[in-house]
């Protein structure tokens, strides 16, 4: 008996030529990919580097490597501006506004996701109006505001500037991630006696901590590097964060670059390894979302 599922010569020699395409395929994007990585990271290279050499180094052989290990620049970091202090102010806006971030958009998103009630979609559309138009654009009002509130030159103004900021993206985020999460989950769980509020601290979230690493991640990037509201909003340098804080290396005719770089250096490293021992869950939670 002849087996009729066997494939016909032209079909054979199809396939060699179908894996040689495959193959090419994805060895040009993996190029470009490499690619990529080379000039996203180069820069950041070439920062470093430059946090070990001094002014007269970094003009003549900008690109090269130091010579050796200057630690000159980290001396004067230490001895010449109050670097711990604007690293404390920015991990303690970058932590609290993160945290109000995640608090506010986790219970509204919720609501808007589980449960069905009149104007839930008018809703939703309220907190994605905030994407629309930047904050920054609302400068002058929002200035007179936080003066007529005595928040000006406080840590509490430029907390609720930031949580205000972060909320309409969080809630979009957590929406469509919680609204993908299966219904019988809850009725599990009510059926097993369950409160709501039992059910959403204990069964809900922590299926959406993806998300929610998510949320964190997109917004504490942004809070620790922006330099334009607490240029705005603080005025103590008791007060100031570490992009505020850094500009006293800039004069008006002279830049000491290298120790400019040296303190960018390390205001990169916190939210660098922020990303590091979150990159796992935040990987999960794009590719679920792409799933999803």
């Amino acid at each position: 008996m002849t087996d009729i599922t066997s494939t016909s010569p032209a079909q054979s020699s199809s396939r060699p030529s179908t894996y040689k395409g495959e193959g090419l395929k994805n060895g040009a994007i993996q190029a470009l990919l490499w690619l990529n990585a080379v000039i996203m990271l180069y820069p950041l290279f070439v920062m470093v580097m430059s946090s070990f050499k001094s002014n007269a180094e970094i003009f003549s052989s900008p690109l090269a490597l130091p010579q050796g290990l200057n630690f000159a620049n980290l001396e004067k970091v230490w001895s010449e501006t109050n670097f711990l202090q604007y690293m404390g102010n920015s991990l303690l806006v970058t932590t609290a506004s993160v945290a109000l971030i995640l608090v506010v958009s986790t219970m509204a998103a919720y609501a808007i996701a589980r449960y069905e009630f009149r104007h839930s979609g008018l809703w939703l559309m309220f907190f994605l109006s905030g994407m629309t138009v930047p904050l920054k654009l609302a400068i002058i009002p929002l200035f007179l505001q936080l003066n007529a509130l005595n928040l000006l030159n406080t840590y509490a103004g430029l907390i609720l500037v930031y949580t205000a900021m972060g909320i309409p993206s969080a809630v979009f985020i957590m929406t469509g991630f919680l609204r993908a999460l299966p219904k019988e989950l809850e009725e599990s769980a009510r059926i097993d006696g369950a409160n709501e509020l039992v059910i959403m601290w204990q069964v809900m979230l922590p299926l959406a901590r993806p998300a929610m690493v998510i949320v964190a991640i997109q917004n504490a990037v942004p809070i620790w590097n922006d330099f334009f509201f607490p240029l705005i909003l603080i005025t103590s340098d008791s007060l100031k964060t570490l992009p505020q804080g850094l500009t006293v290396f800039m004069g008006e005719f002279v830049t000491d670059w290298g120790v400019l770089f040296t303190g960018l250096t390390l205001a990169a490293l916190p939210i660098t390894l922020l990303y590091i021992l979150l990159s796992r869950q935040f990987i999960a939670g794009l590719t679920q979302g792409a799933i999803k």
